[in-house]
């Protein structure tokens, strides 16, 4: 390697920074940030600088470099765009023994500054010792989505039980084994899911009985967004990778099943009309009963499990059994087919406001207000709406609305399935006749679907595996 890597401690030592532009200010937020003191030789400040200067966040020397700044110096860093300055401070830097930056030209640094990804006390660092910066940042990028912010939590609760575990496990081998079911276990994904106190009591009794493992596992509540699988959270998808069973629905894309752990028991639960591979209510029941067993349950749902995903009677079950569970939710249908029609929900020349509706059909009716529906200047979204379709265009005809009220049918949305067709109240139905439009679908009723032709900007791709929502036997 060209650079040794190392991590230096400059709480409250003096570092210098010759410049005053963007550079400088992001080089100095870092400095500042790992504890160190500023001293910035620049006769002009950004913005910023300037700012933290009258904050008296470091020290400004309003004046070009000179010789003598480097004095008492621990760490030296040249931002400026004077080529002749930066090769003195290297040169003096060298002579002087100070570890010098100067950036962006590496045959002058004895460092470089790595690109970070910051979860204090936990800090990774990625350097391509100065062959690409932007390739380590795209590093870096990608390593972001694969350590959660909790890790910082995490690390400070590792630290404030390091010793007990020491005392507990003389073994090194013991002590490691112990660490290895804390970190990818229980005890992790409460603290990443903000119940620290929870963590804590697992700690205590782990640490109580060091030869149980834990008893309890989890279920992770994640909403799979409408179907493209780049609309996956970060978190979601940690989760997806880790889970040993996976309870599914109908709804989720298959390309979005197979992001989840190959080994992993797949459960197919979906839902269809008037076919149902599971009742609701045996699903809450079997969520608790593998989590009882002590296994990771990712319960995977179409969209967002809280927007007409059941999903609050399922963890309602959990609670009641005390099965630990967290909820990570996604991109709801109507947000991801409107955006991929290019149809904004809201508009301020159009829709003040945005109602989402189920319209699944019960005893053959749809139950709705339809006068707070037929209100003015608001967008409707209509989930599971397809087969009532005639009954919610009469509906909303009777209770005022125009008959040349704009109206969407995304069918797909998101995947390389989606098709939309856009008519008016009063003609939709021979659309529909015509064109034969397949569940799921999405309907979209306001002034706003006029703006699909103009703002459409997804062409779903050829031949594309993306999003297929078919049942996927494991």
């Amino acid at each position: 390697m060209d650079f040794f890597p190392i991590f230096l401690n400059l709480k409250n030592k003096s570092c210098l920074v010759v410049g005053g532009g963007p550079v400088a200010e992001r080089k100095t937020a870092l400095l500042l940030k790992s504890g160190a003191d500023v001293v910035l030789a620049s006769p002009d400040l950004s913005h910023d600088l300037t700012t933290w200067r009258d904050m008296g966040r470091f020290t400004h020397l309003a004046r070009e470099f000179e010789d003598e700044d480097l004095a008492g110096s621990h760490l030296v860093i040249a931002a400026t765009d004077d080529s002749a300055i930066n090769h003195r401070i290297s040169e003096l830097a060298d002579e002087l023994r100070i570890p010098v930056n100067v950036v962006d030209q590496p045959t002058l640094c004895s460092f470089i500054v790595p690109s970070v990804i910051d979860r204090s006390p936990v800090v990774a660092a990625i350097s391509t010792g100065g062959a690409s910066p932007v390739l380590a940042r795209l590093i870096r990028s990608r390593l972001e989505s694969l350590i959660p912010a909790g890790y910082g939590r995490l690390a400070n609760l590792c630290n404030r039980f390091r010793r007990r575990v020491k005392d507990s496990f003389a073994n090194p081998a013991d002590r490691r084994l112990f660490w290895d079911r804390v970190l990818q276990g229980g005890v992790a994904e409460r603290v990443f899911s903000g119940h620290d106190a929870e963590a804590d009591q697992l700690m205590e009794q782990a640490l109580a009985n060091p030869r149980l493992s834990e008893a309890m596992g989890e279920v992770y509540l994640v909403g799979a967004g409408p179907g493209d699988p780049d609309l996956l959270t970060f978190r979601a998808l940690r989760l997806m990778q880790q889970a040993d069973v996976v309870v599914y629905d109908r709804l989720v894309a298959k390309p979005i099943l197979e992001m989840t752990r190959h080994d992993a028991e797949h459960i197919y639960v979906g839902k269809e009309r008037d076919r149902h591979a599971m009742r609701q209510e045996e699903i809450n029941q079997l969520l608790a009963k593998l989590a009882k067993q002590g296994k990771r349950v990712l319960r995977l749902k179409g969209g967002d499990p809280f927007i007409f995903g059941r999903g609050g009677e399922e963890i309602d079950t959990l609670a009641a059994q005390g099965v630990p569970f967290q909820v990570i939710p996604g991109i709801t249908a109507a947000a991801g087919c409107a955006s991929y029609a290019g149809i904004p929900l809201t508009h301020r020349d159009y829709a003040q406001s945005v109602t989402f509706v189920t319209g699944h059909l019960k005893d053959g009716s749809i139950n709705l207000n339809w006068e707070m529906l037929a209100q003015p200047h608001q967008t409707i979204v209509f989930y599971m709406g397809l087969v009532g379709l005639p009954v919610i265009c009469k509906e909303l005809q009777d209770h005022g609305v125009p008959a040349d009220m704009p109206i969407a049918l995304i069918q797909q949305g998101t995947t390389h399935m989606q098709r939309v067709f856009t008519g008016t109240l009063d003609n939709i139905l021979d659309l529909v006749e015509q064109e034969r439009p397949k569940p799921p679908t999405l309907i979209i009723v306001g002034r706003v679907v006029n703006l699909q032709e103009k703002l459409a900007w997804y062409e779903a791709p050829l031949r594309s595996e993306q999003g297929a929502t078919s049942p996927v036997d494991f």
